[in-house]
């Protein structure tokens, strides 16, 4: 799978349902080569006005990868 593959996806919260925004780069271990975090530019609707801010999620809050949606267990 490309990274492209995963921007392509929406990226939900398990724990109320909302979409929390697509992924836009990850970080990688240097040592390892394993995808430590991902990072999302944040879903804010079509009225919304908020600044540019960006999410990071770690893989390991990664619940189900999808063909569609990436559902994750996200502590806000």
């Amino acid at each position: 799978m490309n990274l492209s593959d995963f921007q392509n996806k929406d990226v939900i919260n398990i724990k109320d349902g909302r979409r929390i925004g697509n992924i836009i780069d990850c970080k990688i271990d240097s040592i390892t080569g394993e995808i430590k975090s991902f990072l999302l530019v944040p879903f804010k609707g079509v009225f919304s006005f908020k600044g540019n801010n960006k999410i990071e999620i770690d893989f390991k809050d990664i619940e189900k990868i999808g063909e569609d949606v990436i559902l994750v267990n996200f502590k806000e």
